[in-house]
């Protein structure tokens, strides 16, 4: 009996490694945004930083672990089999649960899934047991579940969204009111009372809070307790002095400390709350595994009321822990597409927007503009000139080519981030609560960036969206972790050996994910932002436009070839693929005009005809990918539709024109590719042959329809195919032409 539980042990401890990798790279984002965002200290100091903070609230996480042993269920009416079916559930339902938001770069919490993959496991098991004995009834599930701490956590977690958006928003109003944007000239007495403030904010809560629950707490216990007022009052007068001594003797900006400091302090905190969300379930196992070992008892019959107890945590699986937890800081490439989500998200300027807007944050923002104009109704003229003067941003003149070094936001804003998010988290973790770290910080995050007016008319609704997709895809997470982890609860009860087969598929798709995830991040470094340096001068322009032509010619080369060989083999799958890939090509194209606001803003000269040439480009660009659009729509229509296949004629004419374009497409990009320029008058001669036997195509199917064609369907698709060839044709011409002309004007 006792050598599946090993073996269950082992497993665990190794999804305990990967769940620490899953895991970070979701919960980066939380303590490393703002450092990042702000650009005030090098990405490398900033990762040291944080590292060595991980380290310290690894040491510091002992007291949540007991979140995990006795949190959301009570032990003692389950036995050990029942435990170890639920923590193994939780552990498998939690890693792919992580996985998936991180692929998608979607930050999400990792509390809320532990907590209700714990829930979702303990009530299946529950309901088992209930079904199994005759004297209880459903109603009996209570007693199984710790409903009251249960509640807490989840009251608390949800409580904490709308606590930190609004602590977020008000203290970054009023300290963008006193320091305003021009933070650099307020006088030094202010930075040092906010440096002390600050500093103050974090020690207290970050080590002394924060140790309360740790073993090294009792020894400090006796100095801490009922001496709060004397202990925040001296320390906010020594860090306001050690400030005043960095301003004036070390002349170095306090706000870079703070961020410094709340880094730490940061990266401190979520490893003390969110360290239980990784490791809490094996270390408990390796309790209740000990606890049933030492009572030689049947497994079936052993009960758990032991986990009850508080349990001391292994300092050295902590350490071990916290050593894990820093590679991955240093190696996921998950983690730094999720980080980049949360900048997005509140930097101050305009740029590439990541989510689309729907109705609700269309009805959020119109709101929001309603409720402001009634707000300036009130206030006075003065007090609104004053208000309007602090939130005033300067006007930084820098090189074109230097542009896309801004940061997304400035130090106060970072400053104020880190210091709500750390006070909130630790007093949280003070009150062994395990708050969603992820939640307070983005949150947090949110408050201030909708405080320091970074959501514009011209970026509100993509940021509403953007804000809502990520709280929804909290809720959903909290859903999805229920009901996962019970159907995996489900079939580990039905039998063992399900274990095997859930660990295989946990596996393979972390494998499927990370290839996929590896896939776009190629894809996203292929694409061209225009805040890159060397789109500067007219040469350059030739250069950026020459990569799009080459690029769009060769994948309308693969997708026309893809429609005909599918429309002749009635293949409706491979149809839809088809039509999934070209609609990724037009939503490419479209980023593209999206940003040529952009783009003309970053040319270096003020050149009308460079700016003309590019917006033409695009425009001939999108026509191609038009055409190739609705040939695919409509082939996958006729074959959905079940219509007759194309008939043999019209398959050769097709396959014929076919291998005509793809020779022209390939001659195009190899052009562009080897910027050859002076080889595209061959290509407009090749292109007046194609165009002859499209025309004669439509004149066989005139001839056709006149005698043997019975099919109006076919004629329809047909003739749609061959008009759509002709205006892709067309569009690509007319785009060499002016590209011809555009080289030859520049020589």
């Amino acid at each position: 009996m006792e050598d599946p539980y090993i073996l269950m042990l082992i497993a665990l401890a190794v999804l305990a490694i990967v769940d620490l990798v899953v895991g970070v790279s979701n919960d980066a984002v939380n303590f490393l945004n703002s450092a990042i965002g702000s650009k005030a200290i090098s990405i490398r100091n900033i990762m040291i930083i944080a590292s060595v903070g991980v380290f310290f609230g690894a040491v510091s996480s002992s007291g949540m672990m007991e979140v995990a042993r006795k949190g959301i269920f009570n032990p003692d009416m389950f036995v050990f089999q029942d435990v170890m079916y639920i923590f193994m559930a939780v552990m498998i339902t939690d890693i792919l649960l992580l996985d998936v938001f991180n692929s998608l770069g979607m930050p999400t919490s990792t509390t809320v899934s532990i907590v209700f993959e714990l829930l979702g496991s303990a009530v299946v098991i529950a309901i088992i047991k209930i079904s199994q004995n005759d004297t209880e009834s459903m109603s009996a599930i209570w007693n199984y579940i710790n409903y009251n701490t249960a509640t807490d956590i989840i009251l608390g977690i949800l409580l904490s969204v709308i606590v930190a958006f609004t602590v977020g928003a008000i203290v970054q109003y009023f300290s963008r009111v006193i320091y305003s944007f021009n933070f650099e000239s307020r006088p030094a007495y202010i930075n040092s009372l906010f440096g002390g403030f600050a500093i103050t904010a974090i020690t207290y809560f970050i080590i002394i809070k924060g140790l309360k629950g740790t073993q090294f707490y009792g020894s400090l216990k006796g100095y801490l307790e009922g001496n709060t007022i004397q202990i925040i009052a001296i320390s906010f007068v020594v860090w306001t002095i050690i400030s005043h001594l960095i301003i004036k003797i070390l002349k170095q900006s306090i706000l870079v400390i703070i961020i410094g400091v709340g880094t730490f302090s940061l990266a401190m905190a979520f490893a003390g709350n969110d360290l239980v969300n990784f490791i809490g379930v094996p270390i408990a196992a390796l309790n209740s595994y000990e606890a049933w070992t030492v009572s030689g008892t049947n497994p079936e019959l052993f009960s758990m009321g032991s986990l009850a107890k508080k349990v001391p945590s292994n300092i050295w699986l902590l350490l071990l822990a916290g050593g894990i937890m820093v590679i991955t800081l240093w190696t996921s490439s998950k983690a730094k597409s999720v980080i980049e989500t949360g900048i997005n998200l509140s930097r101050q300027g305009e740029g590439h927007e990541k989510f689309q807007p729907n109705n609700l944050s269309r009805v959020v923002v119109r709101f929001a503009m309603v409720l402001n104009i009634g707000i300036n109704y009130l206030l006075p003229q003065k007090a609104q000139k004053y208000i309007n003067a602090k939130f005033e941003k300067p006007i930084i003149k820098l090189p074109k080519d230097k542009t896309f070094e801004m940061p997304a936001f400035d130090l106060v804003r970072a400053s104020v981030n880190l210091i709500m998010a750390s006070v909130l988290i630790s007093i949280a973790t003070s009150m062994k609560l395990p708050l969603s770290t992820t939640y307070v910080t983005f949150m947090v995050a949110m408050g201030t960036s909708l405080a320091d007016r970074a959501w514009g008319r011209e970026s509100a609704v993509y940021r509403v969206a953007g804000v809502l997709n990520v709280i929804g895809g909290w809720f959903l997470t909290a859903i999805i972790a229920f009901v996962a982890a019970g159907i995996v609860t489900y079939f580990i009860n039905l039998h063992i050996a399900f274990i095997p087969v859930l660990l295989f598929l946990v596996a393979f798709l972390i494998t499927k994910n990370s290839m996929a995830h590896r896939k776009r991040a190629k894809e996203i470094k292929r694409k061209t932002h225009i805040e890159r340096s060397e789109l500067i001068t007219i040469n350059g322009v030739i250069e950026e436009s020459s990569d799009h032509i080459s690029g769009v010619a060769d994948r309308i080369n693969k997708l026309y070839t893809n429609v005909v060989d599918d429309l002749a083999n009635h293949d409706l799958n491979k149809l839809r693929k088809t039509d999934k890939h070209v609609e990724k090509l037009n939503h490419e194209i479209d980023e593209l005009k999206d940003n040529v606001f952009y783009f003309i803003k970053s040319l270096d000269e003020t050149s009308v005809q460079a700016s003309k040439f590019y917006i033409s480009v695009l425009g001939y660009l999108q026509d191609s990918a038009q055409s190739i659009s609705y040939i695919s729509r409509a082939s996958f229509k006729h074959v959905n539709n079940n219509h007759k296949n194309l008939k043999k004629g019209q398959l050769k004419d097709l396959k014929g024109i076919n291998n005509q374009l793809t020779e022209i497409l390939q001659n195009v990009s190899d052009v562009f590719k080897s910027r050859d320029f002076d080889s595209l008058n061959p290509i407009l001669i090749e292109k007046r042959e194609l165009l002859k036997n499209v025309s004669l195509s439509v004149e066989k199917q005139v001839s056709r329809i006149r005698t043997d064609e019975t099919s109006p369907k076919n004629s329809t698709l047909y003739f749609s195919i061959l008009l759509e060839t002709k205006d892709l044709m067309k569009a690509l011409m007319n785009l060499l032409e002016i590209y011809e002309e555009f080289y030859l004007s520049t020589k």
